[in-house]
């Protein structure tokens, strides 16, 4: 059985028995002779053939490989068919999130900028000998401050994603 799986693996793999055996640093004729049943590979050896043949010892040594079918692969290829149209239909859907996403962050940004300049400077008739006034009205002159400068960039950026993300014909 251990021959049987060896030589099995092995060609699922397109190796040649003079390809496993460079790999394993012994001569051709020994792994013939594996494959033949005529001599068994010591432990070490052993578990070296799992790592180079990238399967379980315990395949190796005693479950059956049954290789597969022209059916088999027909299936496989099926279902990594769908696998691939999903992936594809999931960055779809991604794509379209994150330029909604962009195209919403975009108008937020210009209904900003738009109250104000309509709300101008209202802020500043306050009476700032109120410390609490005073307080508020440098937080509101600070928040305005950042995002008259902010804004600018990220709009930029904003548009330049939204052109990014948009569906392609």
């Amino acid at each position: 059985m251990l021959n049987e799986n060896i030589k099995a693996i092995r060609k699922s793999k397109d190796l040649s028995q003079e390809d496993l055996a460079v790999r394993l640093h012994v001569v051709r004729q020994t792994i013939s002779k594996w494959e033949q049943g005529l001599s068994v590979p010591d432990a070490d050896l052993l578990i070296s053939i799992a790592e180079v043949l990238e399967t379980p010892v315990s395949t190796l040594l005693g479950e059956t490989v049954a290789v597969p079918a022209a059916d088999d692969l027909k299936a496989i290829s099926e279902r990594l068919e769908g696998i691939n149209l999903q992936l594809a239909q999931r960055k779809i859907a991604a794509q379209k999130t994150i330029h909604w996403t962009l195209i919403v962050l975009c108008a937020l940004m210009i209904a900003v900028y738009a109250a104000l300049i309509a709300g101008g400077d209202f802020y500043l008739n306050w009476d700032f000998s109120d410390p609490e006034m005073a307080v508020a009205g440098t937080i509101l002159h600070a928040a305005e401050w950042l995002f008259v400068r902010i804004a600018p960039v990220a709009l930029t950026g904003t548009v330049i994603g939204i052109c990014l993300t948009r569906k392609r014909k």
